[in-house]
């Protein structure tokens, strides 16, 4: 990581660098009233960070975590954003790395991977305004920068990667941040634009060109209870489609996704 980029050091009006805090998340969400458009919330120190379905974000040391505030979003074109937001995440990382083309994938819902490793989280909360025309979203990233994993702490971590361990330069965090920023602005734009029931629809293919699971046996969690099958692809609200071994297709908005097999 290039420690010459600091909090002291000039930022851009767009940007407000936390020392520390709990949660970028929580942060924008307690400030929201606060945050413009386009607002990117980061910090180099997050302690408790929250991933879906309540469990545990971990943050160790060389984690880029940030959230982006994206306003005025239809609620009608929410779903499925975890998915546009983790192609924005790679369409950021190929801008700045060009090696790591056509290398990244989707692993639904909201999660990016590297040689079915993971890269990078997402964490999608919207917040509905009486004071704007739409929701305003805030999205949570989680980018594996220069990050060491071998703590005790945070084995329990699926078999993540770290940038720094697959590209002799790391982009530095402030050109990170302003790719991300620029990809999820143009997904806003999009989305408040979009004369689609489901501007989802518009993304759907490039979102099924990355589908990391397309193919494979996976066992997916969902309150308790454990369904496997093959999967068989997204379909246009960003969910995911399941062949039971009985050939019974079952379709999942959320869902914990583990493999039986590759």
């Amino acid at each position: 990581m290039d420690d010459s980029i600091s909090a002291a050091a000039p930022l851009p009006p767009w940007l407000k660098w936390l020392e520390s805090c709990s949660s970028t998340n929580t942060w924008a969400i307690e400030h929201l009233a606060q945050l413009d458009h386009g607002t990117v919330v980061f910090t180099r120190h997050q302690t408790h960070g929250r991933g879906q379905n309540g469990r545990v974000w971990y943050s160790p040391p060389g984690v880029l975590t940030l959230s982006v505030v994206l306003d005025r979003i239809p609620a009608t074109q929410l779903s499925g954003f975890s998915l546009i937001a983790g192609l924005a995440v790679i369409y950021a990382i190929e801008d700045l790395v060009p090696g790591l083309q056509n290398q990244l994938r989707l692993k639904w819902t909201n999660d990016v991977w590297l040689n079915q490793r993971k890269l990078a989280g997402v964490l999608c909360e919207g917040v509905t305004s009486n004071l704007s025309n739409g929701t305003k979203l805030v999205v949570g990233i989680g980018l594996n920068h220069h990050a060491d994993f071998t703590s005790l702490e945070i084995s329990t971590i699926r078999n993540p990667a770290s940038l720094h361990e697959v590209v002799p330069i790391v982009p530095n965090e402030i050109l990170i941040l302003e790719k991300l920023r620029h990809y999820l602005l143009q997904t806003a734009g999009l989305l408040q634009s979009s004369q689609h029931s489901s501007c989802f629809s518009v993304l759907l293919s490039a979102v099924r060109d990355r589908d990391a699971l397309l193919g494979k046996q996976i066992t997916i969690e969902l309150s308790g209870e454990q369904i496997s099958g093959e999967a068989i692809g997204i379909d246009d609200r960003g969910c995911l489609r399941l062949r039971l071994s009985d050939g019974t297709i079952r379709t999942f908005m959320s869902g914990h996704v583990t493999f039986a097999s590759v």
